[in-house]
């Protein structure tokens, strides 16, 4: 198994780069958040790997961070998901944002990605429960601060980034959400949100 390829990168793509080490040119597909991360690094870059050996081809997936593999990973042991869809997945969601949804039962999160329908979201719930080893910030060992949904998290987040003081962002976004029901977008929840301040 190739754990890991560390060399200066070659025709950088959002799906795929090559690899140079030592005039050995790797293949490597990626995610658009590990592209994100290594997009403008010059020197050699780092990349976790997961070799998948096919009948026709060996595939080498690369990921910036530990917690993005083993999410790739752990997608792969789900009944019905391939490599393809895992890495959509990831492209899709950072692999803190995947453990939120998974750790919320977040169906309806997981169903606004291409390729996942209902009861795939559903088994990739059932099935990695837990299993993910990404800390997610409320869910840490001997917390008990509920887990903030990522829809409100996102719209608390940009609400912050408008210099919005945390209580009144909070306080604004509970009214929204009591007034217009727990299924708004972010953009929605945001918008609301202002208007309650």
């Amino acid at each position: 198994m190739i754990g890991y390829v560390k060399g200066v990168l070659q025709q950088l793509s959002p799906a795929q780069t090559f690899v140079d080490i030592n005039g050995l040119g790797y293949e490597v597909n990626i995610t658009l958040h590990t592209y994100e991360q290594i997009k403008d690094k010059k020197e050699a870059v780092l990349l976790y790997t997961h070799l998948q050996v096919r009948e026709d081809a060996w595939v080498l997936y690369g990921f910036a961070t530990l917690e993005e593999k083993d999410a790739f990973q752990k997608l792969l042991s789900v009944s019905g998901i391939g490599a393809a869809t895992a890495r959509i997945l990831l492209s899709s969601l950072t692999a803190v944002d995947l453990a939120r949804i998974i750790a919320n039962g977040d169906s309806k999160a997981l169903e606004k990605v291409k390729g996942i329908g209902g009861k795939t979201a559903q088994r990739i719930i059932l099935e990695l429960k837990g299993k993910l080893a990404v800390t997610v910030p409320d869910l840490e060992a001997g917390s008990t601060t509920p887990v903030i949904p990522l829809v409100e998290q996102d719209a608390l987040n940009a609400l912050l980034g408008l210099g919005i003081p945390k209580a009144n962002a909070e306080s604004a976004i509970k009214k929204s959400i009591k007034a217009e029901g727990d299924d708004l977008s972010v953009e929605e929840l945001i918008k609301a949100a202002l208007k309650n301040l």
